[in-house]
């Protein structure tokens, strides 16, 4: 599994608008083969940064969404309306590993 993290820098004054982009992509990633783990927008400490964790089943399923999502016409309209809305300044977009079950320490030899 591969996860892909994503750090937003929104405009504080378009809330509302990066919300409504962010709702689109929670029903959308799943749709599209892979698993959304949620955003997080700013709450407490910088007003204009906020992250999405979304997963799929390996780097080539993945790269298979993007591939996908240039020809869907609902994910082009929602690219469009945050074009359209300036409610993103900038992302950044990284990778990881998840790493999912714990073990007590018995277990782990600890």
């Amino acid at each position: 599994m591969i996860t892909c993290t994503v750090r937003y820098e929104i405009e504080p004054d378009k809330l509302a608008e990066f919300e409504t982009y962010a709702r689109f992509w929670l029903a959308k990633v799943p749709a599209m083969g892979g698993t959304h783990h949620g955003y997080h927008l700013p709450h407490e400490g910088p007003n204009d940064v906020a992250y999405c964790h979304f997963s799929f089943p390996s780097l080539a399923a993945y790269e298979a969404y993007r591939a996908a999502m240039w020809e869907d016409a609902e994910c082009l309209r929602a690219y469009d309306f945050a074009r359209r809305s300036h409610c993103i300044r900038r992302y950044d977009r990284s990778f990881t590993r998840p790493l999912l079950e714990g073990a007590t320490a018995e277990e782990l030899g600890l």
